[in-house]
């Protein structure tokens, strides 16, 4: 099997060339070692990070940003946006806490970007 991609992993967006033969996976087209391990991953188990945002009940911030906390299966992004769309958000929360803990049994939490909640108002 042959697969061509386009790198994500930094901001060069190689053209890479994946060869799977049986067990052994080569990459071409790559400029750095974090290109090779991006094409092997993406053929074997892709992942994804998410941002996003959740609703509040303050009326002063109606949404705050959140992302998960680790890389998620890449087939796991609907399911977890349907979790982050359910939330709408009572504390005053900040920067790194918690909004949804170990979402979906994932290993990652849906934690939030910014301190605006907690800013003077």
């Amino acid at each position: 099997m042959v697969k061509e991609m386009t790198c994500i992993v930094c901001p060069n967006g190689c053209l890479l060339r994946v060869e799977q033969d049986g067990e052994e996976i080569t990459v071409t087209g790559n400029t750095c070692k974090r290109g090779e391990t991006f094409g092997k991953t993406e053929l074997t188990n892709p992942m994804r990070t998410i941002c996003s945002t959740v609703r509040t009940v303050f009326s002063d911030i109606e949404v705050v940003p959140v992302r998960v906390s680790a890389e998620i299966p890449k087939g796991m992004i609907f399911p977890v946006m349907e979790e982050i769309n359910k939330v709408r958000l009572s504390e005053r929360l900040g920067i790194g806490e918690k909004v949804i803990e170990n979402v979906l049994g994932l290993n990652a939490d849906v934690i939030l970007t910014s301190n605006i909640l907690k800013e003077e108002v």
